[in-house]
């Protein structure tokens, strides 16, 4: 793991390089040019300030993410994807957060490590990199040294990435598409697969190999996520074959089963995925031969402690 010291000067430059970006913004994919220092806009909703759902000890991630004492996770408000299925629509749509300054934000941080986190582990982080950045400034010179997970939906800036190098530990992105027509249809980006895969493979060059500690949690590395979408077993398919002929071969590979219809989910995929099919798709990642699988168990269908409900102080219900 980079020392904190030698984040704090990466983080700097990254912040040199990338706060110009905000008055015409071009931090994301979107490339929406909106003017967030005057306030909320683009996609995303958001100003030049981080909002904030929840910071919480988080038990439901992977396992190499929560461990025994759990992920250091910051639920962050409003997105630059947006799918109509968002498990998180809440906080996605719905914009349920509050605003915080950067020395709120690594106060937050800060107090994640002090109750035993594991790591700080930023989700939907993609629209926010300059507030996120500037707190990690303050954090890091004030004792932060714990590891540090990007969580977002795929939808990354190669460039932004490349900036992260040396700051993020643990990249855990999703990858939802290979399809253009599915990710025009569901979160209304067609370019989804280009730019997405564009920066998990920069992810993947920076982070090579998941490296575990003691305990068996990430002290850096790459996990992919993807959830699989109920009718689009083919679209997984080609998408693992990708995984398989581009990234290093000992990522982590998080195959997910637990679509549940929320929100805006159009008729299409109003049911949970069937067993045959995520057989199917599992049978396909384990002979990708990578060096860490994570699969979800049966039987599928709504799982309550994975649907959260942000309105509440607790929004997860941990078995």
């Amino acid at each position: 793991m980079v020392s904190s010291a030698r984040k704090l000067e990466l983080v700097g430059k990254a912040l040199d390089r990338l706060s110009p970006l905000e008055t015409a913004c071009t931090l994301c994919p979107r490339d929406c040019r909106t003017d967030r220092t005057k306030g909320s806009g683009g996609i995303c909703h958001t100003g030049s300030l981080a909002a904030v759902s929840h910071a919480l000890l988080h038990f439901g991630e992977e396992p190499v993410i929560s461990g025994a004492a759990g992920s250091g996770t910051i639920f962050f408000t409003g997105c630059n994807l947006k799918c109509l299925f968002c498990q998180n629509y809440q906080l996605s749509w719905q914009l349920e957060g509050h605003t915080v300054t950067d020395r709120e934000l690594a106060t937050m941080m800060l107090g994640l490590r002090e109750k035993g986190a594991h790591n700080i582990n930023f989700v939907s982080p993609s629209h926010i990199v300059l507030p996120i950045l500037r707190a990690l400034r303050i954090a890091l010179a004030e004792g932060l040294d714990i590891p540090l997970v990007w969580n977002s939906n795929g939808y990354d800036s190669v460039e932004v990435v490349r900036e992260l190098e040396g700051i993020i530990d643990v990249y855990l992105p999703d990858l939802k598409y290979r399809s253009p027509e599915l990710s025009k249809r569901h979160s209304a980006a067609p370019d989804y697969f280009d730019k997405a895969s564009e920066a998990v493979r920069e992810m993947s060059l920076q982070q090579p190999a998941l490296d575990l500690g003691p305990g068996g949690t990430a002290r850096k590395g790459l996990v992919v996520r993807h959830l699989i979408l109920p009718g689009a077993v083919e679209d997984t398919l080609e998408l693992l074959d990708w995984i398989g002929e581009n990234l290093s071969p000992f990522i982590g590979l998080s195959l997910m089963s637990q679509y549940h219809p929320c929100f805006k989910a159009p008729a299409e995929i109003q049911r949970s995925v069937s067993p045959e099919e995520y057989r199917r798709a599992a049978g396909k990642a384990a002979a990708l031969g990578l060096d860490r699988l994570v699969l979800q168990p049966e039987p599928f269908g709504a799982d309550e402690h994975l649907v959260p409900d942000f309105k509440k102080d607790s929004p997860f219900r941990w078995k």
